[in-house]
């Protein structure tokens, strides 16, 4: 199971899977070419859930068509110093392809 986590220092916003750096995507798509952000909505929480999904989708077509909600859902809801698992984004992507209420 992977582990994604997010923290903010004094290189700015920092985010790992597994200890690595997670590629921001910008070949999908470049919604703020300054990366990654999260606690709210707009181009940088986007950019890290589009970045998010294509790393643990595998398919960034799927990725890109699930970014807002999953931006919405999930990564404007998250702490300053935050944990996720793949299961966790696998449950998050499972609600929005089904429909279910996300609120």
């Amino acid at each position: 199971m992977k582990i994604y986590e997010g923290g903010r220092g004094l290189a700015g916003a920092e985010v790992t899977v597994d200890g690595a750096p997670l590629d921001p995507r910008f070949d999908v798509r470049t919604f703020s070419p300054m990366g990654f952000e999260w606690t709210y909505e707009g181009d940088g929480p986007r950019q890290l859930a589009l970045a998010l999904l294509c790393e643990h989708l595998g398919d960034p077509a799927r990725a890109l068509a699930l970014t807002e909600g999953f931006m919405r859902l999930v990564v404007a809801e998250l702490d300053n110093a935050w944990m996720l698992t793949g299961e966790e984004i696998a449950a998050a992507v499972a609600a929005l392809e089904e429909g279910r209420p996300t609120s």
